[in-house]
C-alpha cells in the first residue's frame, strides 16, 4: 500500500499554509513507501540545498519507520545507532522528517521538510502529516 498522489498533494498543501502560518519558506517531499518520490514543493524563495534535505530527511523516515529527529537522539556518540547518518547513501538525522501511516497503522510513505530551524521544519511536517488524520 502507498501513498497516493492525492493523498501527497493533500500533505504537501497542509504543510505550504503552516510554513506560510510561521512566515517561512520551506522545501517539502513526499515519498510513497518504496522511497520513490510522489510529491514535491519548493516554496518561492526557499533555499536549493533545502531540496536535498527534505528528500533525504524523507527517506530516513521511511527506511527506519520513525521521525528522523528520533533517529537523531539515537545516533549521538555513545548512542545504540551513532554514526548511522552515513549509511544509505547519506542520511538526515535531524528533526523534520515522519513517517505516514494509514488508518490500519500500515506505513504508506513519509515526509520531509527543510528550510528553517528543525523546529519549524518538524512543525510544518507534522501539520502535512496530519491532512491525513
Amino acid at each position: 500500500m502507498n501513498i497516493t498522489l492525492e493523498q501527497a498533494q493533500q500533505v504537501i498543501e497542509a504543510a505550504i499554509v503552516k510554513a506560510e502560518e510561521l512566515n517561512t519558506k520551506m522545501d517539502i517531499a513526499v515519498i510513497d513507501a518504496g522511497t520513490n518520490l510522489t510529491a514535491f514543493a519548493r516554496m518561492d524563495g526557499a533555499w536549493i540545498g533545502s531540496i536535498d534535505i527534505a528528500m533525504k530527511k524523507a527517506k530516513t523516515a521511511r527506511y527506519f519507520d520513525m521521525p528522523t529527529g528520533t533517529i537523531g537522539s539515537l545516533s549521538q556518540p555513545g548512542g545504540s545507532l551513532f554514526g548511522i547518518e552515513h549509511s544509505n547513501g547519506g542520511l538526515i538525522s535531524f528533526p523534520g522528517g515522519l513517517p505516514i501511516m494509514n488508518e490500519a497503522g500500515s506505513i504508506i510513505g513519509a515526509i520531509g521538510v527543510s528550510g528553517d530551524s528543525v523546529e519549524n521544519d518538524h512543525a510544518v511536517a507534522e501539520a502535512g502529516l496530519n491532512a491525513l488524520v
